[in-house]
Protein backbone atom coordinates (compact mmCIF):
# COMPACT_ATOMS: atom_id res chain seq x y z
CA UNK A 1 0.00 0.00 0.00
CA UNK A 2 2.65 2.14 0.89
CA UNK A 3 4.78 1.50 -2.18
CA UNK A 4 1.54 2.33 -4.74
CA UNK A 5 0.65 5.88 -2.80
CA UNK A 6 4.28 7.10 -2.79
CA UNK A 7 3.58 9.28 -5.80
CA UNK A 8 1.16 11.03 -3.88
CA UNK A 9 3.58 11.99 -1.19
CA UNK A 10 5.93 13.64 -4.46
CA UNK A 11 2.47 15.13 -5.61
CA UNK A 12 1.87 17.10 -2.04
CA UNK A 13 5.29 18.33 -1.37
CA UNK A 14 5.94 19.75 -4.67
CA UNK A 15 2.40 21.30 -4.37
CA UNK A 16 3.35 22.71 -0.67
CA UNK A 17 6.77 23.55 -1.88
CA UNK A 18 5.46 25.80 -4.48
CA UNK A 19 3.99 28.34 -1.88
CA UNK A 20 6.84 27.99 0.19
CA UNK A 21 10.15 29.83 0.42
CA UNK A 22 13.64 28.97 -1.01
CA UNK A 23 14.52 27.60 2.33
CA UNK A 24 12.32 24.91 2.56
CA UNK A 25 13.72 21.58 1.03
CA UNK A 26 11.62 19.02 -1.09
CA UNK A 27 13.81 16.64 0.51
CA UNK A 28 12.73 17.55 3.98
CA UNK A 29 8.96 17.60 2.76
CA UNK A 30 9.55 13.94 1.21
CA UNK A 31 11.18 12.86 4.03
CA UNK A 32 8.23 13.74 6.45
CA UNK A 33 5.68 12.79 3.99
CA UNK A 34 6.67 9.44 3.83
CA UNK A 35 6.22 9.33 7.67
CA UNK A 36 2.70 10.50 7.37
CA UNK A 37 2.18 7.88 5.15
CA UNK A 38 3.63 4.97 6.79
CA UNK A 39 0.94 5.87 9.85
CA UNK A 40 -1.57 6.64 7.64
CA UNK A 41 -0.92 2.49 5.96
CA UNK A 42 -0.64 1.48 9.64
CA UNK A 43 -3.69 3.45 11.07
CA UNK A 44 -6.15 2.87 8.19
CA UNK A 45 -9.88 1.10 8.58
CA UNK A 46 -11.86 0.81 5.34
CA UNK A 47 -15.04 0.03 7.30
CA UNK A 48 -14.72 3.84 8.48
CA UNK A 49 -16.31 4.96 4.49
CA UNK A 50 -12.89 7.23 3.63
CA UNK A 51 -10.74 6.15 1.07
CA UNK A 52 -6.96 5.39 1.83
CA UNK A 53 -6.15 8.27 -0.87
CA UNK A 54 -8.22 10.63 1.25
CA UNK A 55 -6.99 9.67 4.45
CA UNK A 56 -3.49 9.38 3.62
CA UNK A 57 -3.43 12.87 1.82
CA UNK A 58 -4.66 14.19 4.99
CA UNK A 59 -1.80 12.38 7.07
CA UNK A 60 0.83 13.29 4.46
CA UNK A 61 -0.05 16.76 4.35
CA UNK A 62 -0.46 16.72 8.17
CA UNK A 63 2.89 15.52 8.52
CA UNK A 64 4.71 17.80 6.25
CA UNK A 65 3.30 20.81 8.37
CA UNK A 66 3.91 19.96 11.34
CA UNK A 67 7.84 19.45 10.49
CA UNK A 68 7.59 23.02 8.59
CA UNK A 69 6.15 24.50 11.99
CA UNK A 70 8.35 22.85 14.19
CA UNK A 71 11.76 23.75 12.41
CA UNK A 72 10.05 27.61 12.53
CA UNK A 73 12.66 29.68 10.77
CA UNK A 74 10.52 33.18 10.92
CA UNK A 75 11.78 35.63 12.85
CA UNK A 76 10.42 37.07 15.91
CA UNK A 77 10.29 40.18 14.38
CA UNK A 78 7.69 39.01 11.47
CA UNK A 79 5.97 36.88 14.01
CA UNK A 80 5.12 40.84 15.81
CA UNK A 81 4.77 43.13 12.90
CA UNK A 82 2.36 40.34 11.79
CA UNK A 83 0.19 41.24 15.23
CA UNK A 84 0.78 44.42 15.06
CA UNK A 85 -0.71 44.74 11.67
CA UNK A 86 -4.06 42.42 12.56
CA UNK A 87 -4.23 44.98 15.38
CA UNK A 88 -4.36 47.93 13.50
CA UNK A 89 -6.66 47.00 10.91
CA UNK A 90 -9.82 45.77 13.43
CA UNK A 91 -9.02 49.12 15.24
CA UNK A 92 -9.52 50.83 12.28
CA UNK A 93 -12.56 48.96 10.88
CA UNK A 94 -13.92 49.01 14.89
CA UNK A 95 -13.56 52.57 14.19
CA UNK A 96 -14.90 53.57 10.52
CA UNK A 97 -17.08 50.50 10.40
CA UNK A 98 -15.72 49.49 7.15
CA UNK A 99 -12.79 47.62 5.68
CA UNK A 100 -9.60 49.57 6.53
CA UNK A 101 -7.35 51.36 3.65
CA UNK A 102 -3.59 50.80 3.32
CA UNK A 103 -3.43 54.43 4.32
CA UNK A 104 -5.15 54.20 7.10
CA UNK A 105 -3.24 50.98 8.46
CA UNK A 106 0.12 52.52 7.99
CA UNK A 107 -1.29 55.88 10.16
CA UNK A 108 -2.09 53.58 12.98
CA UNK A 109 0.17 51.69 13.07
CA UNK A 110 2.78 54.79 12.74
CA UNK A 111 4.55 54.19 9.56
CA UNK A 112 4.79 55.40 6.11
CA UNK A 113 2.87 53.66 3.51
CA UNK A 114 6.26 51.76 1.86
CA UNK A 115 7.70 50.84 5.33
CA UNK A 116 3.73 49.32 5.84
CA UNK A 117 4.30 47.72 2.46
CA UNK A 118 7.08 46.45 3.29
CA UNK A 119 6.38 45.08 6.78
CA UNK A 120 3.06 43.46 4.33
CA UNK A 121 6.01 42.12 2.31
CA UNK A 122 8.41 40.33 5.25
CA UNK A 123 5.24 38.98 7.23
CA UNK A 124 3.84 37.21 3.72
CA UNK A 125 7.24 35.59 3.00
CA UNK A 126 6.89 34.00 6.84
CA UNK A 127 3.55 33.06 6.47
CA UNK A 128 2.94 28.88 5.57
CA UNK A 129 0.21 28.49 4.16
CA UNK A 130 -2.28 30.84 5.98
CA UNK A 131 -5.62 29.62 5.35
CA UNK A 132 -4.69 26.24 7.14
CA UNK A 133 -4.48 28.72 10.48
CA UNK A 134 -8.14 29.11 9.64
CA UNK A 135 -8.70 25.31 8.41
CA UNK A 136 -11.27 24.57 10.96
CA UNK A 137 -11.91 21.05 8.87
CA UNK A 138 -10.79 17.37 10.21
CA UNK A 139 -7.56 17.66 11.69
CA UNK A 140 -4.74 15.08 10.99
CA UNK A 141 -4.23 14.46 15.31
CA UNK A 142 -8.12 13.35 15.31
CA UNK A 143 -8.79 9.78 16.81
CA UNK A 144 -6.80 7.16 14.89
CA UNK A 145 -7.86 5.85 11.85
CA UNK A 146 -10.76 7.61 12.31
CA UNK A 147 -12.14 11.05 10.26
CA UNK A 148 -15.71 10.75 11.94
CA UNK A 149 -15.48 14.11 14.15
CA UNK A 150 -18.44 14.53 16.97
CA UNK A 151 -21.51 16.59 16.42
CA UNK A 152 -20.00 19.12 18.58
CA UNK A 153 -16.86 19.74 16.28
CA UNK A 154 -19.17 19.12 12.87
CA UNK A 155 -21.42 22.20 14.40
CA UNK A 156 -18.34 24.24 15.61
CA UNK A 157 -16.80 23.93 11.99
CA UNK A 158 -19.61 24.40 10.38
CA UNK A 159 -20.28 27.49 11.76
CA UNK A 160 -16.82 28.34 12.02
CA UNK A 161 -16.35 28.13 8.02
CA UNK A 162 -19.96 29.85 7.59
CA UNK A 163 -17.66 32.70 9.17
CA UNK A 164 -15.10 32.36 7.24
CA UNK A 165 -16.47 32.04 4.22
CA UNK A 166 -19.00 35.69 4.76
CA UNK A 167 -16.12 37.28 5.57
CA UNK A 168 -14.00 36.45 2.57
CA UNK A 169 -16.92 37.82 0.92
CA UNK A 170 -16.69 40.92 2.26
CA UNK A 171 -12.89 41.91 1.69
CA UNK A 172 -12.32 44.45 -0.99
CA UNK A 173 -12.75 42.84 -4.63
CA UNK A 174 -9.20 42.47 -5.29
CA UNK A 175 -7.81 40.93 -2.48
CA UNK A 176 -11.24 37.83 -2.64
CA UNK A 177 -9.78 37.43 -5.80
CA UNK A 178 -6.53 36.41 -5.00
CA UNK A 179 -7.66 34.06 -2.13
CA UNK A 180 -9.93 32.74 -4.56
CA UNK A 181 -7.11 32.00 -7.66
CA UNK A 182 -4.90 30.91 -4.87
CA UNK A 183 -6.34 28.66 -2.85
CA UNK A 184 -9.07 27.60 -5.40
CA UNK A 185 -7.32 27.70 -8.41
CA UNK A 186 -4.01 26.85 -6.79
CA UNK A 187 -2.41 29.80 -9.42
CA UNK A 188 0.83 30.74 -7.38
CA UNK A 189 1.90 34.62 -7.23
CA UNK A 190 3.84 34.54 -10.44
CA UNK A 191 0.39 33.72 -12.41
CA UNK A 192 -1.58 35.19 -10.41
CA UNK A 193 0.36 38.59 -11.16
CA UNK A 194 -0.33 37.77 -14.58
CA UNK A 195 -4.18 37.94 -14.35
CA UNK A 196 -4.37 41.16 -12.46
CA UNK A 197 -1.63 42.58 -14.51
CA UNK A 198 0.72 43.32 -11.48
CA UNK A 199 3.92 42.47 -10.20
CA UNK A 200 4.19 39.25 -7.94
CA UNK A 201 5.63 41.41 -5.17
CA UNK A 202 2.12 43.33 -5.11
CA UNK A 203 0.20 40.13 -5.29
CA UNK A 204 2.02 39.27 -2.38
CA UNK A 205 1.23 42.02 -0.81
CA UNK A 206 -2.39 41.78 -1.28
CA UNK A 207 -2.84 38.12 0.02
CA UNK A 208 -0.71 39.06 3.25
CA UNK A 209 -3.59 42.25 3.65
CA UNK A 210 -6.48 39.91 3.03
CA UNK A 211 -5.24 37.46 5.79
CA UNK A 212 -4.34 39.85 7.97
CA UNK A 213 -7.86 41.71 7.36
CA UNK A 214 -9.15 37.73 7.77
CA UNK A 215 -7.25 37.51 11.17
CA UNK A 216 -8.82 41.07 12.63
CA UNK A 217 -12.10 40.30 11.48
CA UNK A 218 -12.22 36.40 13.07
CA UNK A 219 -10.03 37.24 15.90
CA UNK A 220 -13.28 38.34 18.66
CA UNK A 221 -15.47 35.49 16.97
CA UNK A 222 -12.27 32.79 17.76
CA UNK A 223 -11.49 34.21 20.86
Amino acid sequence: MVERHAWLVRRIAHHLLARLPDSVLLDDLLQSGMVGLLEAARNFDAGKGASFETFAGIRIRGAMLDEIRRGDWVPRSVHKHSRQIADAIAAVQRREGRNAEDREVAEELGVSLDSYFSMLRDTSNGKILEMDDFDAGIDHHAEEGSLVASPFEDMARGRFLGELSRHIKSLPEREALVLSLYYDEELNLKDIGQVLEVSESRVSQIHSQAMHRLRAKLKEWKG
